[in-house]
């Protein structure tokens, strides 16, 4: 019986119909997935207030750095401090504000601890250069501490390409950084970044009150009394009447001279001028030079040839023009490159060079004979035909270069290399006809040729 209780019950429960859930309005349903929805977007809400901070995402892009390269290295100086140049293969890597130089190339699986130099890029200065080098695609990097890299590759695309991805990164390196560095005028200190420029750091409370008055006062001279007007034009006629007479009774420059309001300079002096104001026939400045490389200069790798500090040599031009007293044995004057380019400047720089412009043409004319006798008397008459400081500053020069000459197994510098540099220092047309080219052919060609037949032209052993 009990068995066929539990029967009947289990087939009743099969047969009766399942429960359903109640059924709901669409008006509830709506809401309820509105309540969904609001819940599961609390943590879309808390990233949509995140985002209106800035991320790194949203700032701008950095340039991407380049991979590793072999590039062609020097540093030329280091703080201001000027080196010798020595080129060095290196594997070169360029980061968003540094490049790195390696001894040996890099690979990304390898630690990189053979790094050399590291070169920062914020507040550099990147140019291309012809002077520093005689390589071609050569390019100078100038940190914000004076340190100075030349870059060179035989690939003139290569080396575009890492100086267009290097002055990317100075830029953006730069402009994050808040701008250049400083540096006091003749020095080599830097000033802080920000602290000496209107407007940074912390301004303090009364600072911040003047900047109303400040900014009503700008407003004040943009108001509408500077109008133009009838008076405006009588006082502007008025001012360049003034002008005119003050320039009419402006004292002469001899006159300013005279009271030593304005003194005689060397460099841009005329030669004869320059020896009859100091009383001799050799330039005083171009004597201590001259002794000057005589004591240190004669075994130096390069002399006369590498240039030297344009911003020393422009410092050192400054103190001669000054008349203040001149020790080239000081601490400034140290590196003697500095001394052989202020005095090719010296040259370069006078009214009329060395050589006379009338005799440019003679000696042209004079170097064209195939004799060789015949040559030096040539060459020799012409020099002594010329003004005597001419001629006694042409024998202490090139009696220098004949003993800078004996010493060219350790300097490197020979006779045609003497004439290269010193051909269109020493003499130039008056008038340059489009024969630039082949003048300096026969610049180059008279220097050399003087220089090995200085001894039968200035009668160097009979002094």
């Amino acid at each position: 019986m009990a068995g066929t209780r539990i029967t009947n019950i289990q087939s009743a429960a099969k047969q009766s119909p399942k429960i359903q859930p109640p059924q709901r309005s669409s008006a509830a349903l709506e809401a309820v997935q509105i309540r969904k929805k609001s819940s599961q977007s609390s943590g879309d809400r808390l990233s949509q207030s995140k985002s209106m901070v800035l991320q790194e995402s949203d700032l701008p892009p950095k340039p991407v750095g380049l991979k590793g390269e072999h590039l062609n290295v020097t540093k030329i100086s280091e703080s201001g401090k000027k080196q010798r140049k020595n080129w060095t293969v290196m594997w070169s890597v360029l980061t968003t504000d540094q490049l790195l130089f390696y001894k040996e190339k890099q690979h990304e699986s390898s630690q990189k601890t053979s790094k050399t130099d590291v070169v920062h890029l914020c507040g550099a200065i990147i140019e291309w250069t012809t002077e520093k080098s005689s390589r071609k695609n050569v390019f100078q990097i100038t940190t914000n501490t004076g340190s100075e890299y030349l870059l060179q590759t035989d690939c003139y695309s290569t080396a575009g390409q890492w100086y267009d991805a290097i002055r990317k990164s100075v830029d953006s390196s730069t402009k994050s950084d808040g701008g250049f560095s400083l540096r006091r005028s003749n020095s080599t200190d830097f000033l802080p970044r920000h602290s000496s420029l209107p407007g940074h750091g912390s301004a303090s409370p009364s600072s911040k009150q003047r900047n109303p008055v400040h900014r009503r006062s700008i407003n004040m001279f943009g108001s509408s009394k500077l109008k133009h007007s009838t008076s405006d034009s009588a006082d502007k006629n008025g001012v360049k009447n003034r002008l005119k007479k003050f320039i009419i009774r402006r004292p002469s420059m001899k006159t300013l001279q005279e009271k030593g309001l304005i003194k005689d300079r060397v460099f841009g002096c005329h030669l004869l001028t320059l020896c009859e104001r100091e009383g001799n026939t050799v330039p005083r400045f171009v004597q201590i030079c001259v002794d000057a490389v005589d004591k240190r200069g004669m075994e130096v790798d390069g002399i006369y040839r590498v240039s030297g500090n344009l911003a020393t040599i422009q410092k050192l031009r400054f103190v001669v023009d000054q008349e203040e007293e001149l020790d080239l044995d000081q601490g400034q004057w140290e590196d003697i490159h500095v001394v052989t380019g202020a005095l090719k400047m010296f040259f370069r720089e006078l009214p009329e060079p060395l050589f006379p412009f009338r005799f440019f043409q003679l000696f042209v004319d004079a170097v064209k004979i195939k004799e060789s006798k015949q040559k030096v008397q040539a060459v020799k008459k012409l020099i002594q035909e010329m003004p005597k400081p001419n001629k006694d500053t042409m024998k202490l020069l090139f009696s220098h270069l004949h003993r800078v000459l004996a010493f060219s197994r350790k300097n490197l510098m020979s006779t045609q290399g003497i004439g290269i540099v010193f051909g269109p220092t020493l003499m130039w047309p008056e008038l340059d006809a489009g024969n630039m080219a082949v003048n300096m052919v026969y610049q180059n060609q008279i220097v050399e040729f003087i220089l090995i037949e200085s001894r039968e032209i200035f009668n160097l052993d009979t002094k």
